[in-house]
């Protein structure tokens, strides 16, 4: 791996990660204000526990469209141009930017209106994730694809610290602000898109119908064990373990830090992770990996259990930078194996099922610690979630015996062999 070329030597992955990284900064961003807007109205209303609620309510609402279309998306992302998938995504996301600009500063942002955005926003995220996933192996060869990765969870991260991070003070100065700021980034990633030219492709089998293709990418994941291990172990510690929705509740009714406080809560995980990932893309991880992704989920439950139970903005902030450290671990391991263990004409489809999981993951585990906040109030329900997260790491630990087994990234030989031109072009130099 070591002799490979650096991702940012290729021009067209220099642009995907500037798209990436506009398009992070955006969403996450937007995500912040969503939330903190929709449990202000609620709390105009109702009790906190029930505002919590609401913003578990957000996240299913996002989950849903992508449980429904998650068989068409992998399938479209394997059969389509995923550079088109990807622009067409931005431009709408920009377009969504913009209404919630023209609402915000009209005075007529409503809960309702925030449903429906949360539904478009879940539709998008639908189709971009498995296009813009399984594009990143179609632009650097396979040697280079671990620090690629890397790089990419760079962009996403800062975007995570650095949009809440200028959300919440835009908003002080104008609620409408920034929103505006994220339409223009959204337009930023779509001209970036727009320069990567073409990139070599698979094909896949057109003499099987659409839905027997759709079936070969769920048959993959399960029949590979190594990578059904690594989809549900996430899926099962951030479902249940998952603080962020919890965060302006945090911000404001247990901490009583407004929306300084609120910023600094949502971009520590993205500190902790940024670091993490900015180490590993100068020092990719290449041995044990498989126990490494299982200690870090380990260490994210506890440190969940850490932040419930914090008062201490500084701690809290702490502990949610470790959850964020071990998160990364574990993303790149998962991202890495998943990649490479995937032969290239089933990544849009194999992309599909892990998007889905990690939603069901993030939306979905919004929407249970919004219902579990509802019984217990939301410090009881965080404490709970991490508790749950540690328990679950040590029984995948028996039940997937290949995580533990997985000492390297490298694929299998079956996998190189099915690898478009530009693998190729790697291998053979």
């Amino acid at each position: 791996m070591t002799s490979a070329p650096h991702p940012f030597s290729i021009a067209n992955f220099r642009f995907l990660w500037t798209a990436r990284l506009a398009s992070m900064l955006s969403y996450y961003a937007m995500a912040l204000i969503l939330g903190w807007q929709a449990y202000n109205l609620a709390r105009e209303e109702m009790g906190i526990a029930a505002s919590a609620g609401i913003l578990g309510l957000i996240g299913l609402l996002q989950f849903i469209p992508l449980f429904v279309l998650t068989p068409l998306v992998g399938w479209i992302a394997d059969r389509l141009d995923r550079r088109w998938i990807a622009r067409t995504v931005f431009l709408s996301h920009a377009l969504i930017a913009a209404a919630l600009t023209w609402l915000t500063w009209s005075g007529a942002i409503s809960l309702t209106a925030i449903y429906i955005v949360a539904v478009l926003l879940g539709i998008c995220r639908a189709f971009l994730g498995p296009a813009i996933t399984a594009l990143a192996p179609n632009l650097v060869p396979a040697g280079s694809l671990p620090r690629a990765i890397a790089l990419s969870t760079i962009a996403w991260q800062a975007g995570v610290i650095i949009g809440p991070a200028f959300a919440g003070p835009l908003y002080t100065v104008a609620p409408a602000l920034p929103y505006l700021l994220c339409t223009l980034l959204y337009l930023l990633a779509l001209a970036a898109m727009l320069l990567i030219g073409p990139v070599p492709r698979s094909r896949i089998d057109s003499s099987r119908g659409p839905f027997r293709q759709v079936g070969d990418g769920l048959s993959y994941v399960w029949t590979n064990k190594l990578v059904l291990g690594a989809i549900t172990l996430d899926l099962m510690v951030m479902f249940l373990a998952g603080a962020q929705a919890m965060i302006p509740v945090f911000a404001r009714d247990i901490l009583n830090v407004g929306e300084f406080g609120l910023s600094a809560l949502a971009a520590s995980p993205a500190i902790g992770a940024a670091i993490t990932a900015t180490i590993l893309s100068f020092r990719p991880m290449e041995r044990n990996v498989g126990n490494v992704m299982m200690l870090s989920m380990g260490i994210f439950g506890l440190a969940t259990i850490g932040f419930g139970l914090s008062v201490w903005l500084p701690l809290s902030m702490l502990c949610l930078a470790i959850c964020g450290a071990a998160d990364m671990f574990g993303v790149f391991v998962r991202s890495t194996l998943i990649q490479l263990h995937t032969p290239d004409n089933k990544r849009g489809r194999v992309g599909a099922v892990s998007q889905l999981t990690i939603s069901a993951s993030n939306e979905l585990g919004d929407a249970f610690t919004g219902g579990l906040a509802v019984l217990l109030g939301p410090v009881a329900a965080i404490v709970a979630g991490g508790g749950g997260a540690m328990l679950v790491t040590a029984f995948w630990s028996r039940l997937f015996p290949q995580l533990g087994a997985a000492k390297t990234f490298d694929p299998p030989q079956e996998v190189l062999s099915a690898e478009p031109s530009i693998a190729k072009k790697e291998l053979s130099s």
